[in-house]
Formats: C-alpha cells, structure tokens, sequence
C-alpha cells in the first residue's frame, strides 16, 4: 500500500500542475472549457489527497511498522484513539493532512462558485493549486509520508507521551482547518486584484469561509491552550512561545478583516486595507505552518530542524513581493468610494479597531522573530519571554475589549448626542458601578490597575449586549407578540451575522475577564512534601496524604493523593500523576529505561470551579532510586544475553517461552522498584496553585464559539422575509423604538 500511496501523491502533484496550466490558459483566453477543467483538477486532488490520507490513516491503523513514520510515531500499546491522531503528529503526516484539507475546502468553494465571479475563479483556482503543488511536492520530495523499510521493526517506538491528550485529535486539524480556509479568501483577494474587478463581490463569496478560518483557527488556539494548562505541567495555558503566536498572528488579522469588510459593504471603504488585510492574513498562514516544521525557533510545538526551511522562505517572499506588487498596481481602483465623515461613528471604530489589532500583530511578530533579528544584527540571538509582551499586548487588550463594547451600539455616518445618550447610558453606567465597587471591595483588584480596568470594560461590553438584544427583542414583540424566549430566538436567527457577532463579543469579554484574573491575582508555591506534610497556599491547606504507583506494559506512574482544606474544612480530594514510559535508547540498560526522565508526561491534579481552579502537579525524581536501578540493569545484563543466546538454539515454541520467561523476570523487578516510591517515600516537589476565574477563559471561548457558529451557519430563505404582523396596526402601548440598520 506504501507504492499506492507515494503514486497517488506524484499523481496529485502532476494534476495540480495541470491544473494550474489549465486555469490560467482558460482565463486568458476566455475558454471556459479549460477553465472548468482547471476546476475539476481541484476535485482529482481532494480525491487523490483523501485516499492517500486515508492509506496513511490505516497504516497508522493496523501498526504498519513498515511505514517508517508508523514505526517512529506508534507502537502495539497505543491506544486506538491515538494511532489516529499519530498521523498528524509527523512531520510527513502533517504536511498530507494539509493538502487533504486544503483541497477539500478549495473544492467546496470553487463548486460553489462555479456560476459567481466567473472572471476571478480561474486565477483563484491557479493560486489553490499552487499551495497545492507547493505541499504535495515537500510531501513527494522532502518528507514522504510513505517511505518503507525492508527489514521493519517488531514495535515502534510511540507517540510522545506529551501527545496522548483527547485535544490531540482536534486541536492540530482545527488550526490546518484554520490555516488552509485561510488560503481561499487570499486566493480570490490575488484573483480579484489580477482581474481589477474589486467591488465587494469577491468579498460576499468568501466571507463565510474568512469566518469558518476565524471559528477554526480559534477553536484550535484555545485546544492548546487547554492542552498546555492540563498536560505540560509547568501552570499555564499561554506562554507565548512562538508556535502560539504563529496561530495567533493570522487570528488577529482576519478578525480585522471580518470587523473592516462590513466597512466596504456599508459605505465602499477602506478597500486597500480589506486587500492587505487578506493577504496579509493568508500569508501568516503560511508563515505560522513554517514555524512549525522549519526549527528555525525554539518551541515546544514543533517539529524540530528540517529540510523545509527553504522552500516555505520561498513561498513567504514569493507571497510577500506578490501582494505588495498587486496592491501598488491597482492602487488607483482601491480608491474608497466614500470618506470618513465623523470620528464618532462605527466605520471609525471599526477602523480603530482594526489599528489595534494589527498593532498587536506587529508587536507579536516583531517579539517572535526578536531573536533572529538580534542574532542577524548583532552575530547574538538574544532570548524573550513572556514579560516582553506584557507592556505592548495588555494596554492593547484593554482599548479593544472597550472599542467590542461601543462599536454595536454607536451609528454609522456619525453621532448625535441624543444617540450617545441613549445607546450609552446602561452601558456605561453598568462599567462604572462595576469599577467602584471592585475599587472599594475588601481584597478586591485595585491593587491591580490593569485587570480592575479589564474588569470594569468586560461589565461594559456584556452589558452593550444584553441591551441590544433585549432592545431587538421588544422591537419583534411588538411586532409578532411573539413570547420573550420566542421572540429572542427568532431576532437572532434573522440576523445571525450581526447577533453572533454580539455574542463573540460577550464571550471575549467573559474570556479576558478570566485572563485578567488568572494572570493578575495566581498564588503558587514550589514545595518539598513528605507524606502528612502541609503547605498552604492562598488560604487553602494541603497536605500530601500519601504516594501512589501502578505499573503497566505501557507505563509507570507515581503519584500523589491531596487533601485540600480552607479554615479547618474539607474543600476536595486531587490526584497527580508523573508518568514515566519506556525509553527506546539501549544505553538506558534493561530496567533504567523505564525511569527516564525525558520520557514523561504530567497528569494534573485539578479541581475547577467557577470562582477559582486549585491546580497540582507532582514532579517525582527517580535518581533516588538510582541504586535499585543500577543493580537491576548489572543482573539483566548479564543475565539477560546468556537467555537469548540459549534461546536462540531453541525450537521457535520454547524460545518465545524462554524469552517470555526473561521479560517476565525485568517486569517483575522493574514492579518491586517502583513499588519503593509507596513502602519508602522519599520528599518529593510539587507545584501547587491557587488560579482563580480560570474556568472563565473556557466558559468564554464556548460563547465565542456559539456566537461564531451563529454568525456561520446560513440563513434560512423563509428567515429572510419579513416576520409576518399579527394585525395591521401596532398598539398603541407597544414601545417605540428607534430601528436601527443591521451591521
């Protein structure tokens, strides 16, 4: 199946470039069969890039160790769940995962269009399959996904123990979702530039697949971070390491675009900055995949040092150079129809908005690559962390948390006072009174400026919401006396773009608010516990009630069982885990090579709730078991070649007994060792912390994710219409309420 597999990718790779040829061919000579036949070739490569993929998945499936990336990513003992998301865990993997799902978004466009924006299609088209030639030749020529042994191993050597988290099997293709839907909006942006047809219709056609990127690339970001916070063990969730801030960069930027394209739409606007805006967005993605596989900085999250650097460099200046050329040669048809007539309008929020955001994502990039900057000027490549970002990204957050709460409820075209004083004065009102008594509560965050601010412009935003949709809501009573819950649903299924759009704005409110608190007032102590021992952290006492172990083919696992308490009274019992895998280096001797350090993982112990999480890791050092293990691996190495030597000239049956025999023998030592962590414990580290409003960031991001989702999914047409008038006249007790435009 491995020749299928390496066949199906040269042949998508040859369709690709036909494809290319084709579309470009059809479009200059307007020969709409070669146009269509250029589409087709974006179909042949969804098809041939999903059964290669699917090959690969079953490899993965039956721990195919011929595969050499299923013997270096895999083995017999890992779970099923996993040899699924193995796949991706490869560099090989990855790079087919993406060619699979950029060719199936592009050919769910590209069908979708099929009868739009004729002019501009065929160049989007040649621009799809030239990342798709450009992925499918690093798969075919770089980093074969399907390269084979002769003489294939009897086990592989597993997924990295860091990997075996249930996020892994969405968190990756949520953000090549993200990253490749990415691809369409900058493709059609290229078309409609190459074209000089630049009115909004390339816009209306891939909106929704700019939003479907935004909700994807999102929903990935927040996986890792959950997956950082629960799995890597050191207390966080975002520690702006660069692989993050790949993934976070293009966010930012089509989220500028999503808020700026309503700008065009309205009033024919800011459409160099909606161009730049795309492409810029589109290129980042590329860049953030980069990161990822190149090495070129030091993460976490990537795949380590590879040949790939040169051709993505290309790729990134090819894009670069292309759309800064594009953009100066239509220059003079960018020109907005419309200008800016007042600052107190909601194009001129918007347009800050989009200032700020692109601030951050200068401030990120310019951070990011500081090292290589450094190291490029100066010979020296100089290291950054989280600090670093704080003094640029915080003030920045805090400008855009309260530009999310004005731009719903402030006009277009400009301001009157009366509108101020309506549309503001809840609002405001609510931010204020949320600000003072924070200000003057007993223990409250005025000790923190920054997050009581963050606090007082999240009371701000979310009361902006509730007003507009209890607001919206009494406008359809009045029409369809329609109950409240009715009513609400039926105003938001109408405009789902607008309304969702209000509801990601509650969300990122609720989720800074989370982020403001955590990172502001987070109590952690490192300590040294034996068992019965104490230590106390922000008013709550725990205490190390005693060590835990268990032992399986797969793994060791030492723990620890916690008592938490707060004034003399239980409050909940937590569980932490440090487990220790098998190393694969002979070195590590017969029986070391279960105690190795670098091949471990954390289980957290976590108790969450809604005011604060209480977080522990336990962090076991197995050199104090260093004595026991040494002996064991003197006694198995002696012991242990005689066995095999006799078993050698044994009958195949009373070999496999012999050998069975012997592991049997190292399992059963390896047992009593770690048995020694629970019969003679030694002080052992833990990290313990007291975070509160954690549980905000996710109950945050599944409102942004619901309000995304609303704001994405179509329209009915019978929602289109007009709600239908009970009777011909409105009572005369129904409220009047200004209507105002949807965004």
């Amino acid at each position: 199946m491995a020749t299928v597999g390496r066949a199906l990718l040269i042949m998508a790779l040859g369709v690709a470039v036909y494809g290319i040829g084709a579309s470009l061919y059809g479009a200059r000579g307007d020969r709409r069969e070669w146009i269509d036949s250029g589409r087709r070739a974006v179909y042949a490569l969804a098809g041939l890039a999903t059964l290669a993929f699917a090959i690969l998945e079953a490899a993965f499936l039956r721990s195919d160790f011929s595969f050499d990336v299923v013997a270096q990513h895999s083995s017999t003992t890992t779970p099923t769940f996993y040899k699924l998301a193995a796949a991706w865990s490869s560099q090989e993997g990855s790079l087919l995962l993406w060619v699979f799902l950029l060719s199936v978004w592009s050919s769910l466009i590209l069908f979708l269009t099929r009868r739009r924006v004729r002019e501009i299609a065929p160049y989007a088209t040649a621009v799809l399959l030239g990342f798709g030639a450009f992925f499918t030749s690093l798969a075919v020529f770089f980093a074969n996904p399907f390269a084979t042994s002769a003489q294939p191993p009897t086990e592989g050597a597993g997924l990295d123990p860091l990997l075996l988290h249930p996020s892994m099997m969405i968190h990756p293709p949520m953000l090549y979702s993200g990253y490749t839907l990415l691809t369409i909006p900058f493709a059609f942006a290229v078309g409609a530039l190459v074209t000089g047809r630049l009115g909004a219709e390339w816009i209306s056609v891939t909106r929704r697949f700019a939003l479907a990127a935004w909700l994807f690339l999102g929903v990935g970001i927040l996986l890792g971070a959950r997956w950082s916070y629960t799995e890597l063990g050191w207390g966080g969730y975002w520690a702006w390491d660069p692989v993050e801030n790949a993934a976070l960069m293009p966010w930012l930027c089509i989220t500028a675009f999503i808020h700026s394209i309503m700008i065009q739409e309205k009033r024919g606007m800011l459409k160099v900055w909606n161009a730049s805006l795309v492409l810029a967005s589109g290129t980042l993605s590329i860049l953030g995949t980069f990161l990822v596989r190149s090495g070129i900085l030091d993460s976490i999250h990537a795949f380590g040092a590879s040949t790939l650097g040169i051709p993505f460099v290309l790729l990134i200046a090819t894009m670069v150079i292309g759309s800064i050329g594009l953009i100066l040669w239509r220059r003079q048809q960018l020109r907005s129809d419309a200008r800016l007539e007042s600052l107190l309008s909601r194009e001129a929020v918007f347009l800050f908005q989009n200032l700020v955001l692109v601030a951050m994502v200068a401030v990120v990039f310019w951070i990011t690559f500081f090292p290589l900057i450094s190291q490029a000027l100066t010979g020296t490549k100089v290291s950054v962390g989280p600090p670093a970002f704080r003094p640029f990204i915080v003030p920045l957050a805090l400008i855009l948390v309260l530009l999310s709460g004005v731009g719903p409820i402030i006009a277009w075209r400009r301001v009157t006072v009366a509108n101020l004083r309506r549309s503001f004065a809840i609002p405001v009102f609510v931010g204020g009174v949320t600000f003072v008594v924070l200000a003057v509560w007993p223990g409250g965050p005025r000790s923190r400026p920054f997050a009581l601010i963050m606090f007082a412009l999240a009371g701000f935003v979310l009361a902006t919401v509730v007003q507009e949709l209890w607001r919206g809501t009494a406008a359809r009573r009045a029409l369809t006396h329609d109950p409240v819950p009715v009513a609400l649903v039926g105003l938001v299924g109408r405009n789902r773009r607008r309304y969702g759009g209000y509801i990601v704005h509650a969300g990122l409110a609720v989720l800074l608010v989370g982020v403001a608190a955590s990172s502001s007032f987070q109590h952690s102590q490192d300590v040294l516990l034996s068992p019965g021992q104490k230590a106390s952290v922000d008013g709550y006492t725990i205490r190390y009630v005693r060590p835990t172990e268990a032992v399986s083919s797969q793994k060791i696992s030492f723990g620890a069982v916690l008592d938490v308490s707060k004034a003399g009274k239980h409050v909940t019992t937590v569980n932490t885990i440090r487990n220790f895998y098998p190393s694969q280096n002979p070195a590590d001797g017969l029986i070391g090579k279960f105690f190795d350090t670098a091949n471990s993982d954390s289980q957290v112990g976590l108790d969450a709730g809604p005011r604060r999480d209480i977080w522990t890791v336990i962090n076991v050092d197995p050199s104090h078991l260093a004595p026991l293990i040494n002996q064991g691996d003197r006694l198995f190495a002696n012991y242990a070649p005689s066995v095999m030597t006799q078993a050698a000239k044994m009958p195949p049956v009373r070999a496999q007994q012999a050998m069975s025999a012997l592991w049997a023998e190292r399992d059963l030592a390896v047992a009593e060792i770690a048995r020694r962590f629970v019969t003679h414990p030694w002080p052992t580290e833990f990290l313990l912390i007291v975070d509160p409003l954690v549980t905000w960031i996710w109950l945050g991001a599944l409102i942004i994710g619901g309000g995304g989702l609303i704001a994405l999914w179509p329209v009915p047409s019978l929602a289109r219409r007009r709600a239908a008038v009970r009777k011909s006249t409105r009572p005369s007790a129904s409220p009047r309420l200004p209507v105002r435009e949807p965004a």
